[in-house]
């Protein structure tokens, strides 16, 4: 499995294992997967899949290969780095005897001239049925479950707007399809016959124009319909200005959609019925999908989002340890609160921040940098995290994302935001003699907060000055209010 950290991916893997099959998975970061549910029933595989070596070790003894990656939010030459991955996967599959590669690609007409990102999955797709190796390409459109981008995307466009000036793309014709559904013909892909060596269309019973797919998600979620105008001047880079600013959706994420919405994404075939059935209770419609996501995000049931999925050119690389700080430009900036709630109640104000809780301190200046990240192409603060209460290494805390976890002690937030350099934010709970957390309050506790920036150039040493001056409010705020938040909670 590859991409077992993404949306689909993510919710593929415990049903694989539900299913009776041993699943191996290829990941860059194995420490991303240490919380989730089911890690300890699958292999986790450290990997780069742009490593040959690490991809033929990884296929050793397996007999089916799920592709699930793309990187939606790719810049620069991209589109190269895709197909060399896809090529490496391909070969390595073959030398190894894989039985079945299973692609999910994107769905898209004949003939036309396809943008980047879609051409892009096409061409992965013809690689790997040119594999030697049997292959099956998935190609859905829109998938619609709780926590996808399309879902996201549509659910924030309608909310926000009740009158909706829109570009031409609400005029496509959009066969969306449930991520139940997508899940249903993933699994059962694997054990296709081995003379099956195409691509198929998948897609739910309904085909509409975006537009209605919009204010069918108004219907469900008890809003007016909303009256949309189609305006032929904006164009899909404006259009994915528009969508950054007005929904939490990152511009790099937004556009790649965009640009796949100009076309009428519909099913050309049904010869999909032909080698896998659809589910015994049929297709689910488009409504009823929209009607199960918001029902799954109110009963916070929600196992894998957009939100999770890694950023594009924000850092990737750990914070290196304190010694090897030596002989590099390094800004810190630290904070020390004594408090009298004990340790525990101390971290669940700590591992509760972000989202809806906010930062603690000085709100409008953290809605101003997130609305200058949106500006700028970053993710933003509405962004929000997963979980209103827990939190797990690699999940996306607005626009930051957990890089470390000591549950009940220590927590080490990486910046994603728009940065001239690399951030972190660390945040700790232990008892107040400087002991470890734990449930004893008879010495309260101690908060420590450290702020650390690796600047990048002059650039980023500007920017470090020129937010100095902030940060006796914004840090030392956030330390105060933590404590005594943590204070008033126990109190309670």
């Amino acid at each position: 499995m590859t991409g077992a950290t993404g949306y689909i991916g993510g919710r593929l893997v415990p049903r694989l294992l539900a299913a009776g099959h041993e699943v191996r998975v290829l990941v860059r970061r194995p420490e991303r997967l240490r919380d989730v549910p089911w890690a300890a029933s699958a292999e986790v595989v450290a990997g780069d899949l742009a490593d040959a070596d690490a991809v033929d070790a990884a296929m050793a003894d397996v007999q089916a290969v799920y592709y699930l990656v793309h990187s939606m939010g790719g810049r620069g030459d991209f589109e190269r780095t895709e197909l060399d991955i896809a090529r490496t996967v391909a070969g390595a599959a073959y030398r190894n005897g894989v039985g079945r590669i299973v692609y999910l690609g994107g769905l898209h007409p004949e003939g036309e001239k396809l943008s980047r990102h879609l051409r892009s999955r096409a061409e992965v797709g013809e690689i790997l049925l040119a594999s030697g190796v049997p292959t099956i390409v998935l190609q859905a459109g829109v998938v619609i479950g709780s926590g996808s981008t399309s879902f996201e995307m549509i659910r924030h466009l309608t909310e926000v707007l009740p009158y909706m000036p829109a570009p031409r793309w609400v005029r496509s014709f959009i066969q969306p399809i449930a991520v139940r559904d997508v899940l249903h013909y993933l699994i059962a892909a694997a054990d296709v016959p081995p003379e099956v060596n195409r691509a198929f269309d998948i897609g739910g019973p309904d085909v509409f124009r975006y537009g209605q797919l919009m204010n069918g998600y108004a219907v469900e979620a008890g809003l007016p319909q909303r009256p949309i105008a189609a305006l032929p001047v904006l164009t899909p880079w404006l259009a994915g200005q528009w969508v950054n600013l007005v929904t939490p959706i990152p511009r790099r994420l937004a556009v790649p959609i965009i640009e796949s919405l100009q076309y009428d994404c519909v099913m050309h075939d049904h010869d999909i019925d032909e080698v896998i059935p659809p589910p015994a209770a049929g297709l689910l419609p488009y409504r009823t999908a929209v009607r199960l996501a918001l029902e799954r995000e109110r009963e916070g049931e929600v196992e894998t989002s957009w939100r999770n999925a890694e950023v594009a050119g924000a850092p990737s690389d750990p914070l290196p340890s304190d010694p090897d700080w030596a002989g590099h430009t390094v800004f810190v900036d630290e904070r020390e609160r004594m408090s009298r709630a004990t340790p525990a109640a101390l971290w669940r104000v700590i591992e509760g921040v972000g989202g809806e809780n906010g930062w603690y301190s000085f709100p409008l200046a953290w809605a101003l940098r997130g609305w200058i990240d949106k500006l700028t192409g970053g993710v933003g603060l509405r962004r929000g995290r997963l979980d209103p209460d827990t939190l797990h290494v690699g999940d996306a805390v607005d626009f930051w994302r957990v890089e470390a976890i000591e549950r009940g002690s220590f927590l080490r937030l990486r910046a994603e935001m728009r940065v001239p350099g690399r951030a972190w934010l660390e945040l700790s709970a232990s008892g107040g003699s400087g002991g470890s957390g734990g449930s004893g309050a008879s010495a309260g506790s101690r908060y420590r907060q450290r702020a650390v920036f690796f600047p990048r150039g002059l650039a980023g040493r500007l920017y470090w000055w020129s937010i100095l001056p902030f940060h006796g409010v914004i840090f030392s705020g956030m330390a105060n209010r933590i404590t005594a938040e943590a204070e008033a909670d126990e109190r309670v």
